[in-house]
């Protein structure tokens, strides 16, 4: 059984930024700027509310006899609480005899060969112990995107206002961003254990490490951009937020209704349909916040069964990182238009290129973690360049469709498209835009 060190970071980060969010809240309030004391203390208790609903949720207290563990959360003491009875568990195992034995099999990544299955004997000790793994991941996911990612935005837009930073709030920033970018990590690796189910998935080092480059640098130069924009255009700040938030809030909700598939009503037994619409609601929060700072390994598809969309392919993960350079680009350049006499002592040109080659940088560690580091990426169903040629191919397909070799057949009447020519433009848009069943997370 591996030791819980997933659950012991996700503690620590969620202690550890608390605990000088709390600290640089009541620097604020000895200043006197109440404004800055308010929203550091509403982006803390808010992740963290979150964070006890969802272990409350996970682990289904509100069925069980535990008065103690539901008051110690209404404390925001929960994750403490779970942690050390994840450590108890595992003190336990091989000390108490485990009631019953359960079997699971996973089938192992083929090498040349076909997949061999394995079946692995799972006691209860490690079925519990799975449990709150499950759980402090999705909790890591929360309390990076929607109080880590938050806190640190306004810590720095404070910094570029004060121009300075103190020690209680530097030391916020770096815990901020370590939470954002491990929550991250927990959603990429999480998205790869949720498609591949069914195997037995060992993730290496060197998967790790480009993950934690990909997210640093694509979430750090996301932050920055916000934070140079709203300096200077402050009235345009909201509507770009809003635009970028609401997006991604709909995006899932749209698909769904276009799918024309029944409400879900499985996610659980004991909630009744507006309680399902809630937890919904949250869910697609939680996805747009997300996708505000970076790309989501996990996609939302509300009309299946399993809420996840495990087809996701390369097209829409490329039409992202698009869109999202050329955001970033056009943000900087009209800070660059409207800096102030603030910015003097900034060189402005070589900051704006030295984010946007911070920005390639991440999208490099993306490809390579694909291309080499991608636990599953044997079980792809096309390689990564030849999904981005496919990508790129679509982009430019006007152009290809009027070249000498692929002209569309035109009636020489009318000067319309012929049902030969658009039946080959339609078929090869629909080629490159469906998803491809195997295709990386």
């Amino acid at each position: 059984m591996r030791f819980p060190s997933s659950i012991f970071v996700s503690v620590s980060l969620f202690t550890a930024e608390t605990t000088a969010a709390l600290y640089l809240s009541s620097t604020y309030r000895s200043a006197g700027d109440q404004i800055w004391q308010g929203l550091t203390l509403l982006f803390t208790l808010l992740a963290s509310v979150l964070v006890q609903l969802t272990l409350t949720f996970i682990h289904r207290d509100l069925n069980r006899d535990r008065p103690l563990v539901l008051f110690l959360h209404l404390l925001q003491l929960g994750p403490i609480v779970r942690c050390l009875e994840a450590f108890c568990i595992y003190g336990s195992v091989g000390v108490v005899e485990e009631p019953y034995v359960s079997i699971t099999k996973k089938k192992q990544i083929p090498r040349g060969g076909p997949a061999e299955e394995v079946e692995r004997h799972v006691g209860q000790a490690e079925g519990k112990l799975f449990t709150h793994r499950a759980a402090f991941a999705r909790t890591s996911v929360i309390q990076a995107f929607l109080g880590s990612a938050p806190q640190l935005t306004l810590q720095l837009y404070i910094c570029v206002l004060q121009r300075g930073m103190s020690v209680g709030r530097g030391t916020l920033m770096v815990i901020s961003l370590l939470s954002i970018v491990y929550g991250a990590l927990r959603c990429n690796i999480l998205a790869i254990k949720i498609k591949y189910e069914e195997y037995e998935v060992d993730i290496s080092p060197m998967a790790y490490f480009s993950v934690f480059m990909w997210r640093g640098f694509e979430i750090a130069t996301r932050v920055v951009v916000l934070v140079l924009f709203s300096s200077v255009l402050k009235l345009w700040v909201l509507p770009v937020v809003s635009l970028n938030f609401l997006a991604f809030f709909f995006y899932p909700w749209v698909l769904f209704w276009l799918s024309h598939s029944p409400f879900p009503e499985n996610i659980e037994k004991t909630l009744s349909r507006l309680g399902t619409t809630v937890v919904l609601c949250l869910l697609t929060f939680l996805y747009a916040g997300i996708n505000m700072f970076c790309w989501s390994a996990v996609q939302l598809k509300l009309s299946d069964p399993d809420l996840i969309n495990k087809s996701h392919n390369w097209y829409r993960m490329a039409v992202f990182y698009t869109l999202r350079f050329l955001e970033n680009a056009l943000l900087l350049s009209l800070w660059y238009l409207y800096k102030t006499d603030f910015y003097t002592y900034v060189c402005a040109p070589l900051l704006l290129l030295q984010l946007l080659v911070a920005y390639a940088i991440g999208i490099f560690f993306m490809l390579v973690f694909y291309r080499f580091c991608h636990p599953c990426r044997r079980l792809f169903s096309s390689s990564m360049t030849q999904g981005l040629w496919d990508c790129s191919m679509l982009l430019c397909l006007s152009c290809k469709a009027r070249s000498p070799e692929n002209r569309l057949v035109e009636s020489p009447e009318k000067g319309l498209k012929s049902p030969e020519a658009r039946r080959t433009t339609l078929q090869y848009i629909m080629a490159l835009t469906i998803p491809p069943r195997h295709s990386p997370c």
